[in-house]
């Protein structure tokens, strides 16, 4: 049986399997877990990053979109634009929002 990968979260929400390559911010939202986005995932606003507390390893590279992103929103290297990245393997979040 393959195994998926697990997202879990810093604050109190429980854990959720979503299939090896989902959208982050996709996945996410399919659970009803609201993330906040003003351009619906078209990697514009960059209103759904999220920190990644265990796991960024487990995350795809940064794409064009996300790496553009980073030269206009001071980003910390632990934040990732949901919207825009894939998720590989088990990952811990959190938002300022949840």
């Amino acid at each position: 049986m393959l195994m998926m990968p697990q997202i879990s979260f810093v604050k109190n929400k429980a854990p959720i399997e979503v299939p090896t390559g989902s959208n982050l911010m996709q996945a996410l939202l399919d659970a009803n877990i609201p993330v906040a986005s003003s351009c619906h995932g078209d990697g514009v606003c960059c209103k759904c990053v999220v920190l990644v507390s265990k796991g960024l390893e487990n995350l795809s590279s940064r794409n064009k979109i996300e790496l553009e992103l980073l030269e206009r929103n001071p980003l910390t290297f632990q934040q990732r634009v949901s919207c825009q990245t894939l998720v590989l393997g088990p990952i811990e979040i959190d938002t300022g929002y949840w």
